[in-house]
């Protein structure tokens, strides 16, 4: 085991997928750079350098640079994944879903339902996502609640190193389409991860923290956010369970249940837009299913319903941060009647 980046996890899950399995492909805009243009082969390795290296050991007929366009690339991976390829396609930012949107939501993940189960379509559609990185309302959207909403697609969450090396070896080897999303503020996180092929199941949350007072349900980046205010309140005796879905479809809503029901409070911290994101879903679920258990109003953690600013000031007061969260956990436990 050695420390890795988020980044590097990603990468090598990719390289031990492709070595294991002849069929595992990867295909998205300068995945491998250098094709038919000036400056050395491998040049970029995706706009953030997560597939760099991959080219020069499985050439470029495993490793596809494709043309701009989202439509015939996305098009292109789900086909090739019905027809017995796996294939990892990058759509460089999950702003750019609207140009390939049908091949996905109408096709993909349709396939095995209208085929009686007698089709697969086992693609895994990797994406970036979030705000913080100063690249305006275009490529700083987290759009994962559009993607939860479809039945048929899986949707992963990664939240770590560990996380994403894991998850992302499942994704590959599921036989569903998979839509995985990596936030741009997290390549550069490092952590211990296993050098050896491991998988993280889907729809298994990942208990981060445990205590008796508070649920926090948190996602991706915010995962670790709510761990650092955990651990600041356990100082002040207020003891919170942090819970990772890691999964958004399939959901471990048994896990959540379970500690919402045990802790009477609930906190859900989501970097998606307020209006029909994950929070007011898994908010509703929990007040569906454990109303008589609450001893204080649910309370969610998300940005303002606004397109994310390009002044950095404004992005920096856009984004939910530490103070968000901690602010939103005490109301809970302070809550009275």
């Amino acid at each position: 085991m050695s420390k890795k980046s988020f980044r590097a996890a990603v990468n090598e899950a990719l390289a031990q997928e492709m070595r294991r399995d002849p069929t595992v492909i990867v295909m998205g805009e300068d995945n491998a750079g250098g094709m038919g243009a000036p400056g050395a082969d491998d040049a970029w390795g995706g706009v953030l350098g997560v597939t760099k290296g991959l080219m020069p050991e499985f050439g470029r007929e495993r490793v596809l640079d494709t043309p701009i366009s989202e439509s015939a690339f996305i098009g292109a991976a789900v086909g090739a994944a019905a027809c017995g390829l796996r294939p990892v396609a990058e759509l460089m930012f999950v702003d750019f879903l609207g140009v390939c949107f049908d091949q996905i939501f109408n096709q993909a993940a349709k396939f095995r339902y209208m085929f009686g189960g007698k089709a697969t379509t086992p693609v895994v559609i990797r994406t970036m996502y979030g705000a913080g990185l100063r690249a305006a309302s275009q490529h700083s959207q987290c759009l994962y609640p559009i993607f939860t909403h479809i039945p048929g697609l899986k949707v992963v969450i990664p939240s770590s190193p560990y996380e994403a090396k894991g998850l992302l070896i499942e994704a590959i080897r599921d036989d569903d389409p998979v839509i995985f999303f990596e936030h741009k503020l997290l390549y550069d996180e490092e952590e211990e991860v296993p050098d050896e092929p491991y998988r993280i199941p889907f729809g298994e949350a990942n208990v981060t923290r445990e205590g008796g007072d508070v649920t926090i349900v948190a996602l991706g980046r915010m995962v670790k956010l709510a761990g650092e205010v955990a651990d600041k309140l356990l100082k002040e005796g207020i003891a919170a369970t942090v819970i990772d879905p890691r999964t958004t479809s399939p959901l471990d809503t048994a896990s959540i249940l379970d500690s919402v029901r045990e802790t009477g409070r609930l906190v859900v911290v989501d970097e998606a837009s307020p209006r029909c994101n994950l929070a007011t879903d898994i908010a509703a679920f929990a007040t569906e299913n454990a109303f008589g258990a609450l001893k204080a109003p649910i309370r969610m953690v998300s940005p303002p319903h606004t397109p994310v600013p390009f002044a950095p000031e404004l992005e920096d007061l856009y984004m939910p941060g530490a103070k968000e969260i901690e602010a939103a956990v005490r109301a809970v436990a302070d809550y009275a009647h």
